[in-house]
């Protein structure tokens, strides 16, 4: 009987991830993306924006109540929102473009993970000390020191993931006013409940399961398998180069060894844990600290820099063999970026144009079916509609309704008696709409007996919006029901 192998666990506890300190140029692009970020999102919601009596003066709001969203001067009303699922298409592209051509440049960079977590390391190094430390403090007993240690990172923790939760909220209602409102104990349940659990969140994530958000919980590592290729930019390690490792040797007839002395720099500065000397991982988010890392070392001992760097795979394999690298540029722009990149920005030029192509106001038409016309005492036959009048301006708008006959078949000249065209309420076919408001009118179209719209079941008809105090003109068409229908 062949003998058994050991079951094995299909879940391996986690090994708590120390990234050492280190210093570089990619740590310091890290940065200045880390303070711009994080920047704009907690200072966003404080912006102030002029619309008027009517809304809040909030530059960017989402209000759902109301829905409808406002980004500085442009506001998108409830029909609009082809404009936000064309910009979350462009994001999805924008992914596919930056990781066929850079990698996983976003989740290096850029992702809230990333950014949340690097704030967190930096607390718990200033808390803690540096690696070293914190695998001392890790394998200590439980004593005062490491108690007040361990409460003041958490204390500080919860601060961030409050302020995290807290900002976000401020995207959906006025800031100020929620502001006092939290402070007085007055806002609505689902503010606290929503900053409760983002607070929750934001401790559990950034503070202890970092790397296994990525790992675990993230699926854009494995989607990135098929947006990547050997043109791919990512960081790689040259082994033709490092190979094969060893400590660095002066003294002369020292066993030849490659530029790599095996120093640990690379992993050890590393926050998912992995060394990138082993090759392409699921794991590697592309951040850039194993570089400098790296490129710090070769420093000190006197060997040429880029170790470890971005490249290619296919220039790797080409430098294995003694060729040159291609340039950056040929990687880049490649078929499959081109695509990207011209998707990306297609859908894109087709929002902007849209976007300043719309009308300050708008207008929908529907006929009254039950009863589809009306004959009147003099033989004349009126149909009734419902028009929707929509000011996406801030100013009040004064409108004037007017019809005509879209095929010229027909005489609605209305100075000739032909059609007359009536506003429920008002003595004349001319409207005020407030700012941001919508209106619903009820509008009368009257065809006298013997009049081709009394006679024929079924015209076309279109009527006409003008903006009396501009230059705005836009139409809706309809249709006229006569006796015959």
């Amino acid at each position: 009987m062949s003998q058994t192998e050991p079951d094995t666990p299909l879940y391996a506890a986690r090994e708590p991830v120390f990234p050492r300190r280190v210093s570089g140029n990619f740590r310091t692009l890290k940065w200045w993306l880390l303070g711009f970020m994080l920047g704009i999102y907690y200072l966003i919601p404080w912006l102030r924006w002029d619309r008027g009596p009517m809304l809040p003066d909030q530059a960017v709001l989402l209000d759902l109540g109301n829905r409808r969203f406002f980004f500085f001067m442009i506001e998108i009303w409830p029909h609009e929102f082809y404009f936000v699922a064309g910009l979350l298409i462009m994001a999805g592209l924008g992914l596919f473009l930056f990781t066929s051509a850079l990698g996983r440049v976003w989740c290096g960079y850029a992702c809230p993970q990333t950014v949340w977590t690097d704030l967190f390391l930096l607390i718990e190094r200033w808390v803690d000390g540096d690696r070293n430390n914190q695998l001392r403090l890790l394998r200590q007993k439980w004593d005062l020191h490491k108690l007040r240690l361990r409460l003041v990172k958490w204390t500080l923790w919860l601060l961030i993931a409050l302020a995290t939760g807290g900002a976000w909220v401020f995207y959906f209602t006025d800031a100020p006013a929620l502001a006092s409102n939290l402070i007085h104990g007055t806002a609505h349940p689902v503010a606290y409940s929503t900053i409760a659990v983002l607070t929750a969140t934001t401790f559990l994530f950034g503070g202890f399961m970092r790397e296994q958000m990525c790992i675990y919980a993230c699926p854009w590592p494995r989607i990135q398998a098929a947006m990547m290729d050997e043109d791919t930019i990512t960081i790689a390690y040259r082994e033709w180069r490092g190979e094969p490792r060893g400590k660095h040797r002066k003294a002369e007839g020292a066993e030849a060894l490659g530029d790599c002395i095996d120093c640990m720099a690379c992993a050890n500065v590393c926050p998912m844990g992995i060394d990138i000397r082993d090759g392409q991982q699921l794991e590697c988010i592309t951040c850039g600290l194993c570089i400098d890392a790296c490129d710090e070392m070769m420093d000190k001992v006197g060997k040429p820099r880029g170790l470890v760097a971005y490249m290619a795979l296919k220039d790797e394999a080409a430098e294995r063999a003694g060729a040159h690298p291609k340039q950056i540029w040929k990687h880049m722009f490649r078929p499959r970026t081109l695509m990207y990149f011209t998707l990306w920005a297609g859908i894109g030029i087709a929002l902007v144009v849209a976007l300043f192509m719309r009308p300050p106001f708008e207008f929908n038409v529907s006929p009254v079916r039950n009863p589809q016309y009306v004959l009147l005492a003099d033989g004349s036959i009126r149909n009734t509609y419902e028009v929707r009048l929509r000011n996406k301006q801030p100013r009040e708008a004064t409108l004037e309704i007017s019809l005509v006959d879209p095929e010229g078949d027909h005489d609605f000249d209305e100075d000739e008696g032909a059609v007359q065209l009536t506003l429920e309420g008002r003595t004349a076919n001319v409207v005020t709409v407030a700012p941001d408001e919508t209106l619903l009118q009820r509008v009368y179209v009257t065809a006298p007996r013997g009049s081709d719209l009394a006679d024929e079941s079924r015209t076309n008809i279109r009527f006409w919006l003008r903006d009396v105090e501009g230059t705005e003109r836009i139409s809706a068409d309809s249709v006229f029901n006569g006796k015959d229908h």
